[in-house]
């Protein structure tokens, strides 16, 4: 398991876990960033991420990608 920010390009994961403060979970699981969630990484620039989760593309900084465990 590890955090978001550190998956490949292309990489498909499944959401295990998101960490922080109850406020940062709760915008994470408004956009759709749920346990249990698959994903994929569309592209990474400058640490930071698009995101493709149930159909939508996301821009995530790095500081939220690494609140979100891949497995």
């Amino acid at each position: 398991m590890i955090p978001l920010a550190f998956a490949t390009i292309g990489e498909e994961a499944l959401i295990k876990k998101i960490s922080g403060k109850s406020k940062t979970r709760q915008h994470l699981n408004t956009l759709g960033f749920t346990e249990g969630s698959k994903l994929s990484i569309v592209s990474k620039s400058n640490g930071n991420l698009i995101v493709k989760i149930k159909g939508s593309r996301i821009a995530l900084s790095k500081e939220l990608a690494t609140k979100i465990v891949i497995n």
